[in-house]
C-alpha cells in the first residue's frame, strides 16, 4: 500500500478522443458520481477541450490537465502549445514525455527536461513518463532505460525545484495493448525508479515523490497494482473515456492495513 504521506493520485489521459461535447458529457458524469474522493483526481483532455472541461471542473475536486506543451511561452512554433497557455485555459498539470510523444514525435530526454523546466515556471504539476519498450525488456535492459529516462528529465535541478513533480511508469509494450506488467514488475520497477531519485537527489524527495504506473490500467487490476508499496497512483488511458469504469479506479479498494 502507497506511503501514507503520498496522497494517491489517478491521471485520466484522454489523448486524442473527444468532441468538445463528448468532453463536456464525459466530465459531467465523472462530477456527478464522484463524490468526495481521498485520492487526487486529474483528467487530461485535447488541447481543444481545456477551457470547456476546465469551466465545468471549476466547483469539483477534479483537476485539469494537458497532454503535453512546448518548452517556450511564445513564438513562432506553429501548432504548439504553451505552458503559460495552459495555465491561462485553468491547468493544474501537464503530463510529459508519453511514450507515444517520444516515440511518435521525437521528444527526447533532453527535450523532456527542457518541458519539464518550463512547466516548472508555470507552476504546473509536471506528470514525466517513463517506460521500457518489449525489446528492451526482453533483452534485459528495462532498468537502464528507466536510469537514463530518470536522470535525463530529472538533471540540472536542485531538489526543491522537483517537489512537485510526479513520474509515471509506463512499459511501453503494456500502453493500449491489453498486457499489464504484473503487480510484481510494477513494484519492481517502481523501487528501483524511487532509488534513482534518492541517487540524483536524496531519499527525502525520493520518499515523498509519486510514482504512478500506466499501462493498461482498469477496473479489474488496479486493485492489485495500488497495493503495491511504491505504486502511488494510476495514469488511465482508455478506461478513463467510461465514466462507470474509470470511478471504479478512482475508488480502488485499498488493502487492509497490516
Amino acid at each position: 500500500m502507497t506511503a501514507p504521506h503520498r496522497r494517491p493520485l489517478i491521471a485520466g489521459n484522454w489523448k486524442m478522443n473527444g468532441t468538445l461535447k463528448e468532453a463536456a458529457d464525459l466530465v459531467n458524469a465523472l462530477v456527478k458520481d464522484l463524490g468526495s474522493p481521498s485520492h487526487e483526481v486529474i483528467v487530461a483532455p485535447p488541447f481543444t477541450a481545456l477551457t470547456v472541461v476546465g469551466e465545468l471542473l471549476k466547483k469539483s475536486p477534479i483537476k485539469l490537465s494537458a497532454q503535453d506543451m512546448h518548452w517556450e511561452n511564445s513564438g513562432a512554433f506553429t501548432g504548439e502549445v504553451s505552458g503559460a497557455m495552459l495555465k491561462d485555459a485553468g491547468c493544474h498539470a501537464v503530463i510529459l514525455g508519453h511514450s507515444e510523444r517520444r516515440r511518435m514525435f521525437g521528444d527526447t530526454d533532453g527535450v523532456v527536461q527542457k518541458k519539464l523546466k518550463a512547466a516548472l515556471a508555470q507552476k504546473l504539476v509536471p506528470i514525466v513518463c517513463i517506460g521500457e519498450t518489449l525489446e528492451e525488456r526482453e533483452s534485459q535492459r528495462t532498468f537502464k532505460v528507466l536510469e537514463t529516462q530518470v536522470k535525463g528529465a530529472l538533471t540540472g535541478f536542485a531538489p526543491s525545484d522537483l517537489s512537485t513533480v510526479v513520474l509515471a511508469y509506463e512499459p511501453v509494450w503494456a500502453i493500449g495493448t491489453g498486457k499489464t506488467a504484473t503487480p510484481d514488475q510494477a513494484q519492481e520497477a517502481h523501487l528501483f525508479v524511487r532509488k534513482q531519485v534518492a541517487g540524483l537527489y536524496g531519499d527525502a524527495l525520493a520518499q515523498g515523490m509519486r510514482i504512478l504506473y500506466g499501462g493498461s490500467v482498469t477496473p479489474e487490476n488496479v486493485d492489485t497494482l495500488m497495493a503495491q508499496p511504491d505504486v502511488d497512483g494510476a495514469l488511465v488511458g482508455g478506461a478513463s473515456l467510461k465514466p462507470i469504469g474509470f470511478l471504479r479506479i478512482v475508488n480502488f479498494k485499498s488493502p487492509a492495513a497490516h
